[in-house]
């Protein structure tokens, strides 16, 4: 069953264009990165998902269109926008209180475990919080309400290194059971990489690639080669080409293992470096022939 399905999304503002006929198919049960850099139309998807942006074509959501039947559709999604706004003069505690009396689907144990592991007391005013503790207790209600779909926009900023990964692990260990579908959003692709089974790849509102993480793995190999196969290596038409230390490293799609492990050492790319092949980078190998 899919859980968001968009045909020929798209949406202006002014002049610039957000996002530009966008297809995408979320199935039940996934976790999505949709990644991006700045300006890519990431934030925007997000926002018409979950009914705050209206755009050109069809969208359904949950079996709604987000637009016309927000209301209705925001008792199965959640969503954690890049900047966490709170009322300045609550208290944790009362943020409790309150999300316990508005939302019937909110677990407050469950909100009360994600505090434990932090030092955020129920006695603090929120504009007392440093900026990576309002996050962390903006994550911990939101995180607390059962929902269908979870939509996280830039999840982890302001949190420093060590909350952003038990804040992953927490996402997948104690919230994902595989019922649930997460849809992520940000520009940093190794935070989030573990944690994926599907990755969609946005650049200037245009989709570069939607896989499964399956289907990354078994497409992009690289292959690390000495000057004396450079030229070999490239005839291959690698997608993007780095040096390190003195020795070339080549990423191809959809090349067979076997040759490219006649010039070198193959391995499986990390998500990052298909990430910068795909959206340009430096020279490829084409170029520069």
């Amino acid at each position: 069953m899919s859980c968001i399905r968009a045909r020929g999304l798209r949406k202006a503002f002014g002049s610039t264009i957000a996002l530009d006929g966008v297809d995408l198919t979320v199935e039940a049960g996934r976790i999505v990165g949709l990644i991006g850099p700045n300006g890519a139309g990431k934030s925007t998807t997000l926002h018409a998902i979950v009914g705050l942006t209206a755009c050109e074509g069809e969208l359904e959501v949950l079996g709604r269109d987000p637009w016309a039947q927000r209301g209705s559709l925001m008792h199965d999604v959640c969503f954690i926008a890049d900047v966490a706004v709170m009322p300045r003069w609550m208290r944790v505690g009362q943020a409790l209180d309150f999300m316990a009396g508005v939302h019937p689907r909110f677990d407050r144990a469950r909100a009360e475990s994600f505090l434990a592991r932090t030092t955020i007391r129920h006695a603090s005013r929120i504009r007392d919080l440093s900026k990576g503790m309002v996050t962390q207790l903006h994550l911990a209600l939101i995180m607390a309400v059962d929902v269908k779909l979870l939509v996280l926009d830039e999840p982890t900023l302001g949190l420093d290194i060590l909350y952003r990964k038990q804040f992953y692990d927490t996402l997948l260990n104690d919230y994902f059971d595989g019922d649930r579908t997460i849809l992520v959003s940000t520009h940093d692709v190794a935070e989030v990489e573990h944690i994926l089974t599907d990755v969609v790849f946005l650049d200037r509102g245009r989709i570069v690639l939607d896989a499964s993480m399956e289907e990354v793995q078994d497409r992009y190999l690289e292959v690390v080669v000495g000057p004396d196969r450079l030229a070999a290596a490239r005839a291959l038409r690698p997608l993007h080409e780095r040096t390190l230390l003195g020795r070339s490293i080549l990423l191809f799609d959809g090349v067979a293992r076997e040759p490219l492990a006649a010039l070198g050492e193959v391995r499986s790319p990390g998500l990052a470096d298909v990430f910068v092949a795909l959206m340009g980078g430096t020279q490829t190998a084409r170029e520069a022939a």
